[in-house]
Formats: C-alpha cells, structure tokens, sequence
C-alpha cells in the first residue's frame, strides 16, 4: 500500500508545472496551505515531521529553492531578529551578565535553523532604547535579555507594545506584565533549593538578593525560599535578607553586611551564582568555612559554578531550551501567530559547597 507520503511526492513529479515552480505550487500539490509550505522550508518545529518531509519531497523533485531576498521583500521582513543585551554591574569591561551570554549559543544556532540572521546589539539601560527599532527595519523582531530595574523598565516595554513591536524577553512570568515573556520557574527554584539546606540540618538561612517587585525573578525566588522555611515551622526573618544584584562585588558585600547586623546564620541561599561566589570570597575572608560553618547555594548554573572551590551547589537554568524557545515565539509573533508566556522548569545542582556528595 502507497502512504500518503510517497503519494505527494509523486504528484510532484508527474503534476505538470508551467515555468519556475513557486510555493503555491507546493502548498497545493502537499494539500497544506502557502504558510504551512514556508515554514516547514525554513525548518519551524510547528510544521508535524511527517508534513515537512512531503513538503522538502515536493520541493526538492521540482527543484524550488527559497529565494530569502525575494521572501522577505514580499513579507516586508529584514530575515534578521536583534538580541539586546543590557549592562550588568561586571568586574570586566563587558558589562554582561555571563547567564545571558551562555544562552547566546542557543539563541544563534536556534536563529540559523529558521535561516535568520542574528544582529546582536549592546544597550545602556540610561538610552532610549525602546524607540532605536521604531520603523527603522533594522529587525523583524527583538529578543531582550536582562533590563535592570523592572519597574523602570516596564513603560518601555508598554511603548514596545503600543507602536506594534514584535519582542519577547527573558524574565519573570507574571500576570499582567507588556508583552511576552519566557522564563524559568523562579518560585519552585527557591523552595527547591531552600528544601535541600534544610535537609542538610541547616535552620538560619540567609537571602541574598532583592525581596520587591522591583526585581521580580528575585523576588520569586525569595517567595519560593519563604514558603519553603514556612513549611518547616521557622518563618523567614528580615534581619537574614540583604539587598544584593547579580555581580560578585555585591555577594560580597552583602556577607559584611550580615556580619555587621550580628545575626546567626548557618547557610545562604543567594539569588544568583555570582552573588553566592562573592559571598563565599568573603566568608573565607572572615574564617568561616564552607559548607562546614557555612552552606551556601545559588541560582542559574553558571559554567563557573563547577569550577570553584567547593563546587558551587545551584539551581539549573536550562539554557539551551531557553533559547530555544525565544526565538520559537517571537517568530510565531512575526508571523501573526498566537503566543503565550511560557515558564520552564528547573532542576537542582548539588555540590561541595552545600555538603552534597
């Protein structure tokens, strides 16, 4: 018996095409609609596998090639997507956040398998960013990684979203917020890893990170560690949390900061990794080791998590599936598709400096 596989692509060779075949020529001999033909060309994992296999059949037995210009002159699309970076508080001069340039691998290979280019752009959070892709056809869409102060930076993301901008960012997922955002589950990440400490028979836990809306990832991974010591009958205490951004200068200075209020702690939960690796530097400082005096636990699995002493126990971010997913959503935008915010999850990783084996 003949699949309907082999039934298309056989049409496609006995179907009689006058002159050069096009993708209606395609969509019509495949049984799917012009829309569904150019995005199985270009590889979109919207399009089932066994639709986009009859589709290439047909294709390539008619010898269609995609001619990118012309596609994009009729779309009114540039065939590129822009990645905003945001400066971060760093101790070099790139003033990026090393979680954000781990998913930048994924982002780039995502963007090629769709045949989009990939223009990657440096922003100050003090520019007006938000209008420099107003009608310029720089870009058909924005990724946005990172924006420091969300309360600040969400009447622009509401500008974005009035002048009819496709974007999609990395972040919270509340309800709510302007635009579409993909992020990790913040709330689940704090309460996991705030569980494990506390099966380690660690009672005073410490957070290090911002506990307002102001930075709402943290703010979720607060609420997840609050829970967490809620459960365990020793509600979280205000004196235990310190302000802290993501950079190592103020892991370690927000470890002074609990020293001088004199409060009794025996592990650290940090909002980020790097944050927990400037608060290791200073509890070393001060005499105090990890995890024996100590425990110390942060959030993202950055690659230098691993390598410093003791290993770093964190909560994993993944990355790949991140970028992944970004571009997936924003090229559902561009091409007038429905789109929701989408929350992944995470997973822990344990090491040294917790005492897991």
């Amino acid at each position: 018996m003949i699949g309907p596989s082999f039934f298309h692509a056989t049409v496609a060779v006995t179907a009689p095409i006058k002159g050069k075949a096009t993708s209606l020529d395609i969509a019509h001999l495949a049984g799917v609609s012009q829309p569904t033909v150019s995005r199985a060309l270009r590889g979109s994992p919207m399009v089932n596998e066994e639709t986009r296999r009859r589709i290439q059949a047909i294709a390539a037995q008619l010898n269609y090639k995609v001619d990118k210009n012309a596609s994009n002159l009729r779309r009114q699309h540039s065939g590129t997507i822009a990645l905003l970076f945001f400066e971060d508080p760093t101790p070099d001069d790139s003033q990026i956040n090393p979680f954000f340039l781990s998913m930048l691998g994924s982002i780039t290979r995502a963007c090629a398998m769709q045949s989009y280019d990939l223009l990657i752009s440096f922003q100050q959070l003090s520019t007006n960013w938000q209008a420099d892709y107003e009608d310029s056809n720089k870009a058909d869409g924005l990724i946005l990684l990172g924006y420091g102060d969300y309360l600040e930076a969400q009447s622009r993301l509401e500008q974005l979203v009035q002048q009819g901008t496709h974007f999609v960012r990395w972040g919270a997922v509340l309800p709510g917020q302007p635009g579409i955002s993909i992020g990790c589950d913040n709330f689940q990440g704090g309460h996991d890893i705030t569980t494990h400490l506390i099966g380690q028979g660690r009672c005073d836990i410490a957070f290090l990170g911002h506990a307002s809306n102001h930075y709402p990832e943290f703010f979720e991974r607060y609420r997840g560690y609050a829970q967490a010591l809620q459960q365990a009958g020793s509600p979280a205490q205000p004196s235990l949390q310190v302000d802290a951004v993501t950079s190592e200068q103020s892991g370690y200075e927000a470890v002074q900061e609990l020293l001088r209020r004199k409060v009794r702690f025996n592990a650290i939960f940090a909002a980020s990794d790097l944050i927990a690796i400037g608060a290791m530097k200073a509890l070393h400082e001060q005499g105090r080791r990890v995890p024996e005096d100590v425990a110390v636990a942060g959030f993202d699995d950055i690659p230098l998590a691993a390598f410093v002493n003791p290993g770093l126990s964190t909560v994993q971010q993944d990355t790949k599936l991140a970028g992944q997913i970004l571009v997936q959503s924003l090229l559902q935008l561009i091409d007038g598709e429905p789109v929701e915010s989408r929350t992944i999850p995470v997973k822990l990783t344990l090491r040294g400096s917790t005492g897991a084996s």
